[in-house]
């Protein structure tokens, strides 16, 4: 079976074919510009490529509700041109195929359920820490959905006290995007991240606001696995640094060996890689 898989980013769609195993057999990178102009090439990409459905891993905030009028759509977004835009509607113009859409993190934290560091478990929390800050969950076997979907990357944090940033998100300030995400580092920093890889400040005080976040996640979702991924997370040497953080904030109260013992093999990047994303489209279409 052919399966079309769109990890639909801010910054850059992208495209893949593949299979019921999870198997990426092609693939394409598109920037993402005007919506006009970058759905003219994802739809020309799969055509003539006899998928038979189709998953979509999208930014948001995006219209889940099937039974909503703008199902499909990318709702309020600060990304020029995409608010109110329903991306959903526009490809089933060109494929008369079952079309799955979630979050891109729902997605790749389906993936990695499936396929990836989470494989076997019916419960994990996929984040990612690039441009912006999104957490996936899955929770006994279903991606979490509400009143909207879940927007983890927006939770209030406490603020490091040598901390004078006011905040990146042009929304709330100071939240855990606003204040976490790549950007963010670079406006407090004077420097992108990967040119400050030998700063311990910077390092300790991002893992500062990742380890609160996920402390919190772990208190109110107890997930099986927690999987961290985007560009920020390259910095390998964060992780070492949260994982120790999270154990203090959590102070033993959730006294389980996979956080007092097992921490390494707990806290995780993403078995997938870079194509966490992509693949989970593949499983949103499988589970359609």
């Amino acid at each position: 079976m052919n399966i079309g898989a769109i990890e639909a980013g801010g910054t850059k769609f992208v495209c893949g074919i593949g299979n019921e195993k999870g198997a990426i057999l092609e693939r394409m990178t598109i920037p993402t510009t005007t919506p006009s102009e970058t759905l003219k090439r994802v739809v020309e990409f799969f055509e003539g490529k006899n998928i038979e459905r189709m998953g979509v891993g999208s930014f948001g905030p995006i219209d889940l509700d099937p039974q909503s009028m703008t199902y499909g759509s990318i709702t309020r977004t600060p990304k020029p041109y995409w608010s109110h835009f329903n991306l959903i509607g526009e490809l089933k113009k060109h494929f008369s195929i079952p079309v799955a859409f979630d979050t891109d993190v729902n997605a790749a934290a389906l993936g990695e359920s499936v396929w990836g560091a989470a494989k076997g478990l019916d419960s994990c929390l996929y984040i990612t820490v690039g441009t912006g800050i999104g957490v996936g969950s899955l929770t006994e076997g279903k991606l979490v959905h509400g009143l909207t979907h879940p927007e983890m990357g927006h939770i209030m944090v406490r603020r490091h006290p040598e901390d004078t940033y006011t905040g990146h998100c042009p929304y709330h300030g100071d939240c855990l995007e606003g204040l976490a995400s790549g950007p963010a580092i670079e406006a407090r920093w004077g420097k992108k991240a990967v040119e400050l890889v030998d700063k311990a400040q910077v390092w300790e005080m991002e893992a500062y606001y990742l380890a609160q976040a996920i402390a919190n996640y772990i208190l109110i979702l107890s997930p099986k696995k927690v999987i961290l991924g985007g560009g920020v997370m390259n910095q390998k040497q964060l992780f070492p640094l949260i994982r120790e953080q999270v154990v203090n904030l959590l102070g033993g109260y959730v006294h389980h060996k996979q956080i007092l013992e097992e921490i390494d093999s707990y806290i995780v990047p993403p078995g997938l890689g870079d194509n966490a994303g992509l693949v989970g489209a593949l499983g949103l279409a499988l589970k359609e």
